[in-house]
């Protein structure tokens, strides 16, 4: 079984992580530097755990767990402007980021009003690229329980934030996390920050039955493997974007644009297949900047090829 950790501490001494993550047949999910700080999520065998965390220790950093690494999560709220955009959907998304996720917070165009909000087919496509959302809707019980009626047509794992405990929308996400409404400050006090690690602790549970699924039929090829075989992708190592590839539960996002890089990617060797064909490979809706990979379940690849025999 493999574990996954997050690495947090200095860029001094770092090839000692690398090496051993390398030795020990982990793989490096994700890698952000910041000035002279170094931030790793890193897949290991279990049984080798005590001995990376000591490597960590012994260059100055610390190691904790990071339950949702692996996943990239859309925060939403029902508009950009200052009255729907408050400090909790940052804080949310902060919170996030400690437990191992990549966030991206969202505004919808027209989601400003009870009777006017609306959500769009494009905004909607754009939400179900990602592998779960959470949807902050504001502190009026009848105007949370009228916009959550927008969820439903959202095709992933979605958890429902808002100050008061709506009735009668339970069919419409995975969960509800009442508590947390429009705020003009941070939520810095104890009881606050408890409420910003249930939010954390509810889309783990989500996430985690979304993984359970999966596993009942498996995925051809791990994300991380195809992650592996992409790095030395020229086009990927001088991409300047914050993590250039992002692993999704079923796949993975890749920063570049899709019309120029497509024809490679889809005959890219996967364990003597192309990639082409074991995944479906598309442009993201934000724009053409990003590539959409989500990989095919073997039951997928198994019945296309007996439709080909």
């Amino acid at each position: 079984m493999f574990e996954v950790m997050m690495y947090d501490g200095g860029i001094y001494r770092s090839e000692e992580l690398f090496e051993i993550i390398e030795d020990v047949g982990g793989v490096v999910l994700q890698k952000n530097r910041s000035s002279q700080m170094l931030s790793v999520v890193m897949s290991i065998p279990e049984e080798d755990r005590e001995a990376v965390s000591k490597v960590c220790t012994d260059i100055g950093g610390v190691v904790k767990s990071v339950p949702l690494a692996g996943t990239e999560i859309a925060v939403v709220g029902p508009t950009l402007g200052r009255h729907h955009m408050p400090h909790p959907i940052c804080d949310i998304a902060e919170e996030l980021r400690r437990y191992g996720s990549i966030t991206v917070v969202m505004g919808l165009a027209r989601g400003r009003g009870k009777a006017t909000a609306q959500m769009s087919a494009e905004e909607r496509a754009i939400v179900d690229e990602y592998d779960a959302a959470i949807f902050v809707m504001g502190n009026f019980k009848t105007c949370v329980e009228s916009k959550a009626e927008l969820l439903r047509d959202v095709h992933v794992p979605v958890v429902l934030v808002s100050g008061p405990q709506p009735e009668g929308v339970d069919d419409t996400c995975e969960a509800i996390v009442s508590g947390v409404g429009r705020k003009a400050s941070r939520m810095r006090t104890p009881p606050e920050r408890d409420k910003l690690e249930e939010i954390a602790d509810t889309m783990e549970a989500v996430l985690r039955d979304k993984k359970a699924s999966l596993e009942e039929d498996p995925l051809f090829v791990h994300p991380a493997e195809v992650k592996q075989i992409l790095e030395n992708y020229e086009p990927i190592n001088m991409c300047l974007r914050p993590a250039p590839m992002v692993l999704h539960l079923d796949g993975l996002r890749i920063k570049i644009p899709y019309s120029e890089h497509r024809e490679y990617l889809e005959n890219v060797d996967v364990y003597g297949r192309r990639l082409g064909d074991v995944a479906y490979i598309s442009p993201s809706r934000i724009d053409d900047s990003s590539i959409i990979i989500r990989i095919k379940t073997r039951s997928q690849v198994a019945d296309e090829d007996r439709l080909r025999a």
